[in-house]
């Protein structure tokens, strides 16, 4: 079959990075023979990641403008065979379900370069000690396979190019946590990476048995295949095609590939109780990339739910979607509970991106317009919020080189701008009306409540948890007496600006224009719940 190539664009957006790693490998190479000073090919490698990364942003612009809301279908398609024997084909686009995931992979992967340039005006205190000092190069060729793997995920609608994107960014990962991380790294990193690695090992299992029990079709080779095409299995599931698979074990084979896929899914998102890595890689992880960690990948787990478990499954989907929802409203209130357990101010907002992630799991389990748009809206919502925090936490921490909620006290006096700053995103995370992080919360309850009515007022508690944690920590670090250690301490610079106020300014504006979100996604939501019926 002839797939006609319909648009390039996701194409340069996945592999732009790409060429960037190439092109500090050439830097790599000339600083070996000594042709480049160790100060030129750093200076070099960060020079080519920015440019990189603003050109990714760019065509995200250019992919949101371009995008059609009223056509639910794929857009910007790509199809061309890959590996022609098992029909493996090279097939990216978007939909409503990706198209914000892209544009926020972009726009995050561009802040957080930003945040790892130690040369920026009223930056240069940073140069002896801040981390992109040790191995620059590799740590931008780093970044930038990182931001091919994510993007990958989000554009592939072939489950084996899916697959193969979700592991691209395991390593990179590994190695930013492991070699750029705190005093902990190495434990962080492999713990980080065995977590991944076991559900990584579950979904490719599941997978295999979806190509072998899902549609068959002629490849190029004139022979009959199964396929990995998404959008072929997504029909063959919708038409109850995995329901007459042969039993596993005398169990239902829809089932159990659905319980391997979202065990699978639930480490990434993370879930309760595949969570405890993520306080750990983001404690021990740069700034920058508890950036990308909160921002991106944390939104991959409900993507691949959306994508895979709810799309392809969807007879499994309905059996299993009050579990979903327990372990949601379990991630919720659960992890409210530890944040304001923390001294350790990036713990604790590591552990309420979990409790967020939660409301994203209980909107989708109620099969309702307003809970899916919610959940979907939360992953927007929640990528521009902790990527702020976290950066709010690194700029602290550049300063006074601790973390810890109660050594501080009275600093609003003292810094101001960064006082207000940690109010709007603190604010923002907490469900104030008026952000962005009010309103998805906000449908996610609205949704969630004629299905799961306990569940959903048991979740809607949290919010006064939420605001506990919070408020405690802003008077125990803004509010009161200046502690005299910090009579010297400097407010935000330039650097800090360029990448806080954009983050800010969003929050601000999707809080009283969601619509512009929920327009992307609510047609291509609309048609899966439709097959979820």
């Amino acid at each position: 079959m002839d797939h006609p190539t319909t648009s390039s664009l996701l194409t340069w957006m996945i592999f732009a990075p790409t060429i960037g790693v190439l092109l500090i490998l050439i830097v790599i190479g000339l600083r070996s023979l000594g042709t480049l000073s160790k100060q030129q090919a750093d200076e070099a490698s960060r020079i080519i990641a920015l440019v990189a990364s603003t050109a990714v942003l760019g065509m995200a612009a250019a992919l949101w403008k371009a995008f059609d809301p009223s056509n639910p279908d794929v857009q910007f398609v790509q199809h061309g065979s890959w590996i022609p024997a098992y029909n493996v084909e090279y097939f990216v686009g978007a939909d409503g379900i990706s198209i914000t995931l892209i544009i926020l992979t972009a726009l995050i992967s561009f802040i957080a370069t930003i945040a790892s340039m130690p040369w920026w005006p009223g930056n240069a205190h940073l140069d002896e000690h801040h981390f992109s000092q040790r191995a620059v190069p590799g740590y931008m060729a780093m970044l930038l396979i990182l931001q091919t793997g994510m993007t990958g995920v989000f554009c592939a609608l072939d489950m084996f190019l899916f697959y193969v994107f979700w592991e691209v960014m395991l390593l990179p990962m590994y190695f930013l946590i492991g070699i750029w991380g705190g005093s902990r790294k190495e434990y962080a990193a492999i713990k980080f990476f065995l977590y991944t690695l076991a559900g990584s090992v579950l979904m490719l299992l599941a997978i295999i048995g979806l190509y072998y029990n899902g549609p068959t079709v002629t490849g190029v080779d004139g022979q009959i295949h199964h396929s990995f095409n998404l959008l072929r299995m997504a029909e063959w599931g919708r038409q109850g095609g995995y329901q007459s698979a042969p039993l596993v074990v005398g169990l239902s084979f829809a089932r159990v590939a659905w319980v391997g896929l979202f065990i699978g899914f639930a480490v990434k998102i993370p879930m309760f109780p595949f969570h405890t890595w993520l306080p750990d890689a983001h404690v021990e992880a740069p700034t920058p990339i508890s950036v990308i960690l909160a921002g991106v990948l944390l939104k991959m787990g409900i993507y691949g739910i959306l994508r895979v478990n709810f799309a392809l499954l969807p007879q499994a989907t309905r059996w299993a979607s009050t579990a979903m929802a327990v372990f949601g409203a379990i991630n919720i209130v659960y992890a409210a509970f530890v944040c304001l357990a923390q001294k350790d101010l990036k713990r604790m907002i590591a552990y309420s991106s979990v409790s967020h992630m939660g409301f994203c799991l209980l909107g989708m389990a109620s099969f309702t317009q307003q809970g899916i748009d919610g959940a979907v809206l939360n992953l927007w919502t929640h990528g521009l919020i902790s990527p702020m925090l976290f950066l709010i936490v690194g700029v602290i921490y550049d300063r006074a080189h601790h973390r810890n909620i109660e050594g501080f006290g009275g600093l609003a006096q003292q810094v101001p701008e960064y006082a207000g700053l940690l109010g709007l995103a603190f604010f923002a995370s907490l469900g104030l009306p008026g952000l962005c992080g009010f309103i998805s919360e906000f449908t996610v309850l609205l949704g969630a409540l004629p299905v799961f009515l306990t569940l959903t007022v048991i979740s809607a508690t949290s919010v006064i948890i939420t605001a506990s944690y919070y408020l405690w920590a802003i008077q125990r670090m803004m509010l009161g007496k200046l502690n005299p250690a910090y009579r010297t301490l400097a407010d935000v610079n330039w650097r800090e600006r360029f990448t806080l106020y954009p983050l800010g300014v969003l929050i601000i504006v999707f809080g009283f224009y969601p619509a512009a979100i929920i327009n992307l996604i609510e047609g291509s939501l609309r048609n899966l719940l439709a097959g979820l019926a």
